[in-house]
């Protein structure tokens, strides 16, 4: 299941500041104090797509992630979630596949004889590549291990996004159907700093 470790959280006292911009003129007005800006709580707490919550977009997180395949395309359709880096089927499958760990790559709701089929397709790409096989034959061996390889295969990658787009995020996704995934993402959300009492009306009510 999803599992989210080394978050840092950038900008924040700059980005609330520079909420005031708007209603400025001339050189902006600023000088970081240690107090939140009343107004970052009202502006924060805008309807999503309204645009006055778009300083949030100045508060910068960074962090890796665990995921099931089936996960990722959910959540690549947030345009504001930069993958930095990922762990690659391309590259390291037929590697890892004949590791004694393989079947920690899995969640828990994919069958054992699933991931047996995976272990032999990876044994007979690598024997191929082992016998100098032809190329063609070799590229068919790989597709036929890529493509039976279950979306309950769990990988890593490092995400940089920022408070807006997870505020879209988390009231898009509190409640989906893919409980364990999208919840614990969005139990996480909750843990970052000020992010609830920024982004949720509820909160400061």
């Amino acid at each position: 299941m999803l599992e989210i470790n080394n978050v840092s959280v950038y900008n924040m006292l700059q980005a609330t500041e520079a909420s005031g911009f708007p209603m400025q003129t001339g050189k902006p007005i600023s000088g970081y104090g240690k107090e939140m800006p009343k107004r970052a709580y009202s502006l924060g707490q805008a309807e999503v797509g309204s645009g006055h919550d778009n300083y949030l977009s100045g508060i910068l997180v960074s962090f890796d992630v665990k995921y099931p395949l089936y996960w990722s395309p959910e959540f690549q359709r947030y345009h504001f979630a930069q993958i930095v880096s990922s762990q690659s089927t391309m590259h390291r499958l037929t590697v890892v596949a004949n590791s004694d760990t393989f079947n920690e790559s899995f969640n828990k709701y994919v069958d054992l004889s699933i991931i047996e089929i995976v272990k032999g397709l990876a044994k007979e790409y690598n024997a191929l590549v082992e016998a100098k096989a032809d190329k063609e034959d070799i590229y068919v061996a790989f597709m036929k291990l890529r493509s039976n390889l279950p979306s309950g295969y769990e990988m890593w990658m490092h995400v940089t996004t920022n408070y807006l787009q997870l505020k879209t995020i988390y009231k898009q996704r509190r409640n989906h159907k893919l409980k364990e995934d999208w919840g614990a993402f969005c139990d996480w959300i909750e843990s970052l700093p000020m992010f609830m009492a920024l982004t949720q009306k509820e909160c400061n009510e």
